[in-house]
């Protein structure tokens, strides 16, 4: 009998779901010394990675702190050449021009004039119908005559009568001179400018002025306004605290009517020519002034007027007079070079005026030790710019006044031998001076030397 259980059929014996494979038992790995030695190297390993990275955080900051370091020590490298430096240099490179000019203002005169009560035309204007129907009182003739003189119409009976009083004459001279309203100022200023104007009109007849200002009261009003003529440096005199302190506002009026008067066709009935010498210097200082920078259009119109009005034969020998008393009163600092450049006219008597003061600006710095013109440009010409006194602040001044001389007159072109020393003055001021130079002013000199002698250079 067959055992069925024991023999199975074909196709079971081949079905992968009757067929179990035999479970073979796991053999537990057995960790050797080998294995060991790999974690432990390997744990190393991770404890020395940790403490590099943490090495190289402590290095970062480490680095930072030695460059706050060495930047702090750079800031002191810096300070220390900056000091350098200004002891190098010993002072900064900047020109305090200007003189006081004006002091205290001393009281103005009264203006009472009761002699308009009379004059001529309140009088026509009282006889006339108008008046009588608009009934004005006359009794003060300041207050009456005001409006007409606000409003213009005052000279434009001046005009039609053809005569201009004395009293009138004075009474708006004094009030453009030294009235404190400004509306009353600004109106007798701009009459006297119409008269004055009107004279030059060469078809119309001339008005007959029983009364002309002279220079004397120009020169009494310029003293009650406070002006030094005795005039001090801006270094060697103390600004005043005083609410008196000159000049007044009237000076602007002033200005105005030396404006207008150095322009009249009769000049030979104003100012002597002595007068009209003091009259320029005047306006020169106050060019000179700080506190009148703000008039200097108006200065620049009244310079031009006051030069025109000498005549041909005079201007020459009155320029040499105004110059040389101009270098013997002014410091002898920037402020020559203020004064020079206040002259900023181009034809012929600016010129000839502006190289006049030059040249004696310039003796007056050497003590008139030069007596000819070669002798001006020896004395400038051996300055040793190596020399650590070299003073290059007073060299930029005498260039500046030396070019002023020399280049506004045909000195340089009439004289070869002055040619060729300006040129060598400018070579040794442009080529000896090291660009390095850290003096103060020493970058000017070179500067300024090495532009001019490009000029000769072109010229030629």
């Amino acid at each position: 009998m067959v055992d069925m259980e024991d023999n199975f059929l074909d196709f079971e014996s081949e079905d992968p779901l009757l067929t179990r494979p035999a479970v073979t038992k796991r053999r537990r790995k057995t960790i050797g010394l080998d294995d060991l030695l790999t974690d432990f190297y390997k744990e190393e390993d991770k404890i020395v990675e940790k403490e590099a990275k943490r090495a190289k955080a402590r290095r970062n900051n480490d680095s930072d702190e030695e460059d706050n370091d060495k930047e702090a020590a750079l800031f002191d490298i810096v300070d220390k050449c900056e000091s350098e430096m200004r002891e190098i240099s010993g002072k900064e490179e900047s020109f305090v021009w200007g003189i006081c000019a004006f002091g205290d203002q001393k009281t103005p005169p009264p203006l009472s004039f009761p002699e308009l009560k009379t004059c001529r035309v309140l009088r026509s204007f009282m006889d006339d119908e108008l008046n009588s129907l608009i009934d004005i009182s006359t009794e003060n003739g300041d207050t009456f005559l005001e409006p007409l003189l606000v409003n213009g119409w005052l000279s434009k009976l001046v005009f039609a009568n053809g005569h201009l009083e004395k009293s009138i004459a004075t009474w708006t001279f004094y009030l453009m001179l030294y009235s404190s309203k400004e509306n009353l100022r600004a109106s007798a200023c701009d009459f006297w400018c119409a008269i004055l104007s009107f004279e030059n009109e060469v078809d119309l007849p001339p008005v007959k002025i029983d009364w002309f200002p002279s220079y004397f009261e120009l020169k009494i009003a310029l003293e009650n306004y406070g002006f030094l003529f005795n005039f001090s440096s801006n270094t060697d005199s103390a600004p005043s605290n005083s609410a008196r302190r000159g000049p007044a506002p009237n000076i602007r009026a002033w200005l105005k009517f030396v404006t207008a008067a150095c322009q009249k066709r009769n000049k030979m009935a104003m100012y002597l020519t002595s007068e009209a010498e003091e009259l320029i210097e005047v306006i020169i200082c106050l060019f000179s002034d700080r506190q009148l920078q703000g008039l200097s259009m108006l200065l620049h119109e009244c310079m031009q007027s006051a030069i025109s009005y000498f005549t041909e034969n005079e201007w020459e020998s009155s320029c040499e007079k105004i110059a040389n008393s101009l270098a013997c009163r002014v410091p002898k600092d920037v402020t020559c070079l203020r004064i020079v450049e206040c002259i900023s006219g181009v034809d012929t008597r600016s010129k000839l005026f502006r190289s006049a003061i030059a040249h004696q600006m310039l003796l007056s710095c050497y003590d008139h030790k030069a007596p000819n013109d070669e002798e001006i440009l020896k004395l400038l010409i051996p300055v040793n710019v190596k020399d650590k006194k070299c003073d290059f602040s007073k060299m930029y001044i005498h260039l500046v006044l030396a070019e002023n001389w020399l280049l506004s007159s045909q000195l340089v072109e009439d004289k070869p031998v002055l040619k060729a020393m300006w040129r060598l003055y400018l070579r040794n001021c442009s080529c000896l001076i090291a660009s390095t130079d850290l003096r103060s002013f020493a970058s000017k000199v070179r500067n300024k030397a090495s532009y001019l002698l490009q000029g000769t250079i072109t010229a030629d």
